[in-house]
Protein backbone atom coordinates (compact mmCIF):
# COMPACT_ATOMS: atom_id res chain seq x y z
CA UNK A 1 0.00 0.00 0.00
CA UNK A 2 1.02 3.45 -0.37
CA UNK A 3 1.93 6.11 1.68
CA UNK A 4 1.30 10.35 1.75
CA UNK A 5 4.48 12.25 2.62
CA UNK A 6 4.58 14.94 4.60
CA UNK A 7 6.89 17.27 2.81
CA UNK A 8 6.62 20.90 4.36
CA UNK A 9 5.26 21.81 8.30
CA UNK A 10 4.82 25.16 9.84
CA UNK A 11 2.20 26.43 12.57
CA UNK A 12 1.77 29.91 14.44
CA UNK A 13 2.99 31.15 17.73
CA UNK A 14 0.51 30.32 20.14
CA UNK A 15 -0.44 33.42 22.02
CA UNK A 16 -2.86 32.81 24.86
CA UNK A 17 -7.05 33.58 24.44
CA UNK A 18 -6.62 38.69 24.31
CA UNK A 19 -2.65 38.05 23.76
CA UNK A 20 -0.54 38.88 21.20
CA UNK A 21 -2.69 37.23 18.32
CA UNK A 22 -5.89 38.18 19.72
CA UNK A 23 -6.98 40.81 16.53
CA UNK A 24 -6.48 37.74 14.50
CA UNK A 25 -9.20 36.18 12.85
CA UNK A 26 -8.77 32.43 11.82
CA UNK A 27 -8.04 32.89 8.15
CA UNK A 28 -6.03 36.00 9.54
CA UNK A 29 -3.90 33.07 11.28
CA UNK A 30 -3.87 30.73 8.95
CA UNK A 31 -2.80 32.66 5.58
CA UNK A 32 0.77 33.46 6.33
CA UNK A 33 1.82 29.61 7.84
CA UNK A 34 0.78 28.63 4.43
CA UNK A 35 2.24 30.61 2.06
CA UNK A 36 5.69 29.69 4.47
CA UNK A 37 4.73 26.17 3.70
CA UNK A 38 4.72 26.47 0.31
CA UNK A 39 7.57 28.72 -0.11
CA UNK A 40 9.71 25.89 1.99
CA UNK A 41 8.31 23.20 -0.21
CA UNK A 42 8.75 25.07 -3.64
CA UNK A 43 5.12 24.20 -4.17
CA UNK A 44 3.17 26.35 -6.62
CA UNK A 45 -0.50 27.32 -5.19
CA UNK A 46 -1.80 26.08 -8.12
CA UNK A 47 -0.71 22.24 -7.76
CA UNK A 48 -3.26 22.38 -4.34
CA UNK A 49 -6.09 19.86 -4.48
CA UNK A 50 -7.53 20.78 -1.48
CA UNK A 51 -7.33 22.45 1.88
CA UNK A 52 -8.64 20.77 4.73
CA UNK A 53 -8.96 23.33 8.02
CA UNK A 54 -10.13 22.21 11.27
CA UNK A 55 -11.82 24.96 13.55
CA UNK A 56 -13.91 24.78 16.69
CA UNK A 57 -14.63 27.80 17.73
CA UNK A 58 -15.28 29.67 15.22
CA UNK A 59 -18.81 31.56 13.49
CA UNK A 60 -19.60 28.60 11.67
CA UNK A 61 -19.87 28.77 7.46
CA UNK A 62 -16.72 27.58 6.06
CA UNK A 63 -13.77 28.81 7.49
CA UNK A 64 -11.68 26.66 4.83
CA UNK A 65 -13.01 28.09 2.10
CA UNK A 66 -12.38 31.55 3.61
CA UNK A 67 -8.77 30.45 4.97
CA UNK A 68 -8.31 29.18 1.23
CA UNK A 69 -8.88 32.28 -0.78
CA UNK A 70 -7.17 34.21 1.74
CA UNK A 71 -4.12 32.00 1.16
CA UNK A 72 -3.71 32.65 -2.67
CA UNK A 73 -5.37 29.34 -2.97
CA UNK A 74 -6.75 28.74 -6.62
CA UNK A 75 -10.22 29.61 -7.02
CA UNK A 76 -11.24 25.73 -7.68
CA UNK A 77 -9.41 25.11 -3.93
CA UNK A 78 -13.49 24.16 -2.32
CA UNK A 79 -11.97 24.30 1.12
CA UNK A 80 -13.08 21.44 3.86
CA UNK A 81 -13.94 22.66 7.38
CA UNK A 82 -14.33 19.65 9.79
CA UNK A 83 -14.72 20.07 13.82
CA UNK A 84 -13.81 16.95 16.04
CA UNK A 85 -12.56 19.89 18.82
CA UNK A 86 -9.17 19.30 20.22
CA UNK A 87 -8.64 16.12 17.78
CA UNK A 88 -9.63 18.11 14.93
CA UNK A 89 -6.19 18.98 14.00
CA UNK A 90 -4.73 15.80 13.65
CA UNK A 91 -8.28 14.18 11.79
CA UNK A 92 -7.22 17.06 9.05
CA UNK A 93 -4.39 15.22 8.53
CA UNK A 94 -5.95 11.86 8.37
CA UNK A 95 -8.67 12.92 5.81
CA UNK A 96 -5.91 14.76 3.98
CA UNK A 97 -4.14 10.88 4.11
CA UNK A 98 -6.98 9.30 2.63
CA UNK A 99 -7.77 11.93 0.03
CA UNK A 100 -4.33 11.16 -1.35
CA UNK A 101 -4.13 7.37 -1.03
CA UNK A 102 -7.47 7.29 -2.81
CA UNK A 103 -5.97 9.36 -5.72
CA UNK A 104 -8.28 12.28 -5.23
CA UNK A 105 -5.38 14.69 -5.33
CA UNK A 106 -1.40 14.86 -5.08
CA UNK A 107 -0.86 17.65 -2.95
CA UNK A 108 -3.31 18.64 0.02
CA UNK A 109 -2.49 21.22 2.64
CA UNK A 110 -4.26 19.85 6.02
CA UNK A 111 -4.34 21.66 9.67
CA UNK A 112 -6.07 23.70 11.46
CA UNK A 113 -7.27 27.71 13.33
CA UNK A 114 -8.34 28.86 16.34
CA UNK A 115 -8.51 32.39 17.17
CA UNK A 116 -10.24 31.73 20.79
CA UNK A 117 -10.01 35.44 21.43
CA UNK A 118 -12.32 35.85 18.34
CA UNK A 119 -14.83 33.07 19.11
CA UNK A 120 -18.18 34.19 19.05
CA UNK A 121 -20.80 34.31 21.69
CA UNK A 122 -22.87 31.19 22.29
CA UNK A 123 -26.69 31.33 22.93
CA UNK A 124 -28.92 28.63 22.97
CA UNK A 125 -32.97 29.18 22.00
CA UNK A 126 -35.79 27.83 23.32
CA UNK A 127 -38.98 26.09 22.10
CA UNK A 128 -41.00 28.18 24.42
CA UNK A 129 -39.98 31.56 23.43
CA UNK A 130 -37.96 32.10 26.70
CA UNK A 131 -34.89 34.34 26.07
CA UNK A 132 -32.14 33.10 24.68
CA UNK A 133 -29.35 31.58 27.56
CA UNK A 134 -25.81 32.12 26.58
CA UNK A 135 -23.45 29.14 27.21
CA UNK A 136 -20.02 28.15 26.60
CA UNK A 137 -19.22 24.33 26.44
CA UNK A 138 -21.39 23.08 23.43
CA UNK A 139 -22.86 19.03 24.14
CA UNK A 140 -20.50 16.15 23.41
CA UNK A 141 -22.63 13.37 24.39
CA UNK A 142 -26.76 13.17 24.91
CA UNK A 143 -26.76 12.72 28.53
CA UNK A 144 -26.51 15.68 30.47
CA UNK A 145 -25.49 13.48 33.43
CA UNK A 146 -22.77 11.93 31.42
CA UNK A 147 -21.26 14.79 29.58
CA UNK A 148 -18.28 15.98 32.18
CA UNK A 149 -16.62 19.29 32.28
CA UNK A 150 -12.93 18.81 30.96
CA UNK A 151 -11.61 20.37 34.25
CA UNK A 152 -14.24 17.96 36.22
CA UNK A 153 -13.10 14.62 34.23
CA UNK A 154 -9.37 15.66 34.47
CA UNK A 155 -9.97 15.32 38.09
CA UNK A 156 -11.74 12.61 38.17
CA UNK A 157 -8.95 10.96 36.14
CA UNK A 158 -6.91 11.71 39.04
CA UNK A 159 -8.01 10.19 41.68
CA UNK A 160 -9.12 7.05 39.80
CA UNK A 161 -5.13 6.64 38.38
CA UNK A 162 -4.08 8.17 41.48
CA UNK A 163 -1.90 10.62 40.02
CA UNK A 164 -1.01 13.69 42.62
CA UNK A 165 -1.02 17.20 42.35
CA UNK A 166 2.79 17.04 42.63
CA UNK A 167 3.18 14.68 39.84
CA UNK A 168 0.97 16.99 37.69
CA UNK A 169 3.23 19.68 38.51
CA UNK A 170 6.12 18.78 38.08
CA UNK A 171 5.04 17.26 34.47
CA UNK A 172 3.97 21.28 33.90
CA UNK A 173 7.35 22.17 35.10
CA UNK A 174 9.15 19.85 32.99
CA UNK A 175 7.15 20.97 29.59
CA UNK A 176 7.66 24.98 30.27
CA UNK A 177 11.71 23.80 30.88
CA UNK A 178 12.10 21.77 27.85
CA UNK A 179 10.33 24.45 25.60
CA UNK A 180 12.20 27.40 27.17
CA UNK A 181 15.58 25.42 26.14
CA UNK A 182 14.35 24.97 22.55
CA UNK A 183 12.92 28.25 22.25
CA UNK A 184 15.61 28.82 19.30
CA UNK A 185 15.28 25.86 18.00
CA UNK A 186 11.55 25.98 17.72
CA UNK A 187 11.79 29.04 15.31
CA UNK A 188 12.11 27.03 12.57
CA UNK A 189 8.84 25.88 12.70
CA UNK A 190 7.15 28.85 13.44
CA UNK A 191 5.80 31.42 11.02
CA UNK A 192 5.97 35.01 12.94
CA UNK A 193 1.94 36.76 13.36
CA UNK A 194 1.37 39.92 14.41
CA UNK A 195 5.39 41.20 14.97
CA UNK A 196 5.18 37.48 17.44
CA UNK A 197 8.00 34.75 16.53
CA UNK A 198 7.62 32.39 19.52
CA UNK A 199 4.50 30.84 21.87
CA UNK A 200 4.56 33.47 24.07
CA UNK A 201 3.40 31.44 27.13
CA UNK A 202 6.40 29.35 27.69
CA UNK A 203 8.08 30.50 31.06
CA UNK A 204 10.29 29.28 33.94
CA UNK A 205 7.65 27.65 35.61
CA UNK A 206 8.56 26.88 39.76
CA UNK A 207 7.53 24.89 42.31
CA UNK A 208 6.59 27.62 44.07
CA UNK A 209 4.49 28.94 41.49
CA UNK A 210 3.06 25.75 41.19
CA UNK A 211 1.61 26.22 44.77
CA UNK A 212 -0.05 29.43 44.09
CA UNK A 213 -1.43 28.37 40.95
CA UNK A 214 -5.30 29.03 40.82
CA UNK A 215 -7.26 25.83 42.09
CA UNK A 216 -9.87 24.85 39.44
CA UNK A 217 -11.20 21.67 40.33
CA UNK A 218 -9.45 19.16 42.80
CA UNK A 219 -6.26 18.97 41.92
CA UNK A 220 -5.90 20.70 38.77
CA UNK A 221 -4.82 24.01 38.61
CA UNK A 222 -3.69 27.02 36.38
CA UNK A 223 -0.82 26.02 36.06
CA UNK A 224 -1.54 22.32 35.08
CA UNK A 225 -3.45 23.23 33.07
CA UNK A 226 -3.14 24.24 28.87
CA UNK A 227 -4.22 28.11 28.89
CA UNK A 228 -7.16 28.80 25.91
CA UNK A 229 -4.91 29.75 23.21
CA UNK A 230 -4.84 31.43 19.76
CA UNK A 231 -2.88 29.87 16.87
CA UNK A 232 -2.63 27.76 13.46
CA UNK A 233 -0.80 24.59 11.96
CA UNK A 234 -0.77 23.31 8.74
CA UNK A 235 1.42 20.46 6.84
CA UNK A 236 2.12 20.20 3.31
CA UNK A 237 1.04 16.49 2.01
CA UNK A 238 1.82 14.65 -1.14
CA UNK A 239 1.58 11.68 -2.90
CA UNK A 240 4.31 9.07 -2.69
CA UNK A 241 4.83 9.55 -6.56
CA UNK A 242 5.84 13.35 -5.58
CA UNK A 243 7.51 12.90 -2.78
CA UNK A 244 9.92 10.60 -4.45
CA UNK A 245 10.67 12.34 -7.36
CA UNK A 246 12.26 15.55 -5.28
CA UNK A 247 14.92 15.79 -2.22
CA UNK A 248 14.53 17.58 1.04
CA UNK A 249 12.89 16.37 4.36
CA UNK A 250 9.56 14.11 3.98
CA UNK A 251 7.82 11.83 6.62
CA UNK A 252 5.61 9.07 5.37
CA UNK A 253 2.07 9.11 7.06
CA UNK A 254 2.64 5.00 7.63
CA UNK A 255 -1.24 5.13 9.43
CA UNK A 256 -3.61 6.73 11.53
CA UNK A 257 -6.25 5.72 13.78
CA UNK A 258 -9.35 7.61 15.35
CA UNK A 259 -11.49 5.80 17.99
CA UNK A 260 -14.26 6.36 20.47
CA UNK A 261 -14.10 5.66 24.20
CA UNK A 262 -15.42 6.54 27.47
CA UNK A 263 -17.33 9.97 27.35
CA UNK A 264 -17.05 10.14 31.38
CA UNK A 265 -13.43 9.91 31.08
CA UNK A 266 -12.05 11.15 27.78
CA UNK A 267 -8.72 11.67 28.94
CA UNK A 268 -7.89 8.22 28.46
CA UNK A 269 -9.41 7.83 24.99
CA UNK A 270 -5.62 8.39 23.08
CA UNK A 271 -5.06 4.66 24.52
CA UNK A 272 -7.09 2.49 22.38
CA UNK A 273 -5.56 4.88 19.02
CA UNK A 274 -1.97 4.45 19.80
CA UNK A 275 -2.26 1.14 20.61
CA UNK A 276 -4.19 0.51 17.05
CA UNK A 277 -1.67 2.38 15.15
CA UNK A 278 1.36 0.44 16.97
CA UNK A 279 -0.73 -2.38 15.61
CA UNK A 280 -1.11 -2.20 12.43
CA UNK A 281 2.01 -0.98 11.89
CA UNK A 282 3.49 -3.71 14.02
CA UNK A 283 5.79 -1.35 16.07
CA UNK A 284 5.79 -1.67 19.86
CA UNK A 285 6.19 1.70 22.28
CA UNK A 286 10.26 0.80 22.32
CA UNK A 287 10.22 1.40 18.34
CA UNK A 288 9.46 4.74 18.92
CA UNK A 289 11.90 7.52 18.69
CA UNK A 290 9.88 10.40 20.08
CA UNK A 291 6.15 10.93 20.97
CA UNK A 292 3.84 14.03 20.61
CA UNK A 293 1.34 13.76 23.44
CA UNK A 294 -1.20 16.44 24.20
CA UNK A 295 -0.99 17.81 27.45
CA UNK A 296 -4.38 20.07 27.44
CA UNK A 297 -4.32 18.43 31.45
CA UNK A 298 -1.06 17.38 33.00
CA UNK A 299 -2.84 14.69 34.33
CA UNK A 300 -4.21 13.29 30.91
CA UNK A 301 -0.28 13.53 29.43
CA UNK A 302 0.86 10.97 32.18
CA UNK A 303 -2.22 9.10 32.09
CA UNK A 304 -1.49 8.48 28.75
CA UNK A 305 1.95 7.92 28.45
CA UNK A 306 2.12 5.44 30.96
CA UNK A 307 -1.21 3.83 30.04
CA UNK A 308 0.33 3.23 26.43
CA UNK A 309 3.74 2.29 27.97
CA UNK A 310 5.55 5.04 26.36
CA UNK A 311 9.22 5.73 27.97
CA UNK A 312 8.56 9.30 29.53
CA UNK A 313 11.83 10.27 27.81
CA UNK A 314 10.60 10.46 24.11
CA UNK A 315 7.50 12.40 25.39
CA UNK A 316 7.32 16.17 24.35
CA UNK A 317 11.18 16.66 24.40
CA UNK A 318 10.62 19.93 23.54
CA UNK A 319 7.92 21.09 25.87
CA UNK A 320 4.00 20.36 25.22
CA UNK A 321 1.04 22.44 25.21
CA UNK A 322 1.28 23.06 28.64
CA UNK A 323 4.36 25.37 27.55
CA UNK A 324 2.26 27.06 24.83
CA UNK A 325 -1.51 26.91 25.19
CA UNK A 326 -4.41 24.78 23.63
CA UNK A 327 -5.86 26.30 20.36
CA UNK A 328 -8.21 23.73 19.82
CA UNK A 329 -8.82 23.43 16.44
CA UNK A 330 -4.87 23.91 15.67
CA UNK A 331 -3.48 21.67 18.41
CA UNK A 332 -3.64 18.39 17.13
CA UNK A 333 -1.96 19.67 14.21
CA UNK A 334 0.91 21.85 16.18
CA UNK A 335 1.84 18.05 17.16
CA UNK A 336 1.81 16.82 14.04
CA UNK A 337 4.28 19.66 13.02
CA UNK A 338 6.19 19.00 16.17
CA UNK A 339 6.47 15.87 15.29
CA UNK A 340 7.39 16.23 11.59
CA UNK A 341 10.31 18.97 12.29
CA UNK A 342 12.10 16.35 14.97
CA UNK A 343 11.96 13.36 13.05
CA UNK A 344 13.38 14.88 9.88
CA UNK A 345 16.03 16.37 11.89
CA UNK A 346 17.39 13.02 14.03
CA UNK A 347 15.52 10.36 11.94
CA UNK A 348 13.39 7.36 13.40
CA UNK A 349 10.12 7.24 13.97
CA UNK A 350 7.37 8.57 15.88
CA UNK A 351 3.33 9.15 17.33
CA UNK A 352 1.43 11.79 17.60
CA UNK A 353 -1.71 11.81 19.66
CA UNK A 354 -4.36 13.37 21.29
CA UNK A 355 -8.04 13.49 23.79
CA UNK A 356 -11.09 15.00 22.67
CA UNK A 357 -14.40 15.99 24.40
CA UNK A 358 -17.06 13.12 23.92
CA UNK A 359 -14.11 10.52 24.50
CA UNK A 360 -12.44 10.51 21.17
CA UNK A 361 -9.09 9.73 20.83
CA UNK A 362 -6.50 10.25 17.25
CA UNK A 363 -3.36 8.97 16.38
CA UNK A 364 -0.73 8.58 13.70
CA UNK A 365 2.89 7.31 12.94
CA UNK A 366 5.44 9.36 11.07
CA UNK A 367 7.99 7.66 9.91
CA UNK A 368 11.13 10.14 8.52
CA UNK A 369 12.97 9.12 5.05
CA UNK A 370 15.93 10.19 3.30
Amino acid sequence: MTHSFIIAARRSPVAPRNGALARCLPHQLTAPVITDLLDQADIAPEAVGELILSNALGEGGNPARIAALASGLPDRVGGLSVDRQCAGGLDAILLGDAMIRAGLHDVVIAGGAESYSRRPVRLRSFADNRPPLAYDQAPFTPWPDRDPDMAEAAADLARHADISRAEQDRWAQRSHTAALAARQKLTAEITPIAGLGHDSFTRNLTERHCARARPVCGPITAANMAVAADGAAFVLMVSDKLAHARSGPKAALLTGATLGADPEQPGLAPIPAVNDVLSQTGLKPDDLTTAEVMEAFAVQAIACQQGASLAEGIVNPHGGALARGHPIGASGAILAVRLFHDLTQTGGVGLATIASAGGLGSALILQAEA
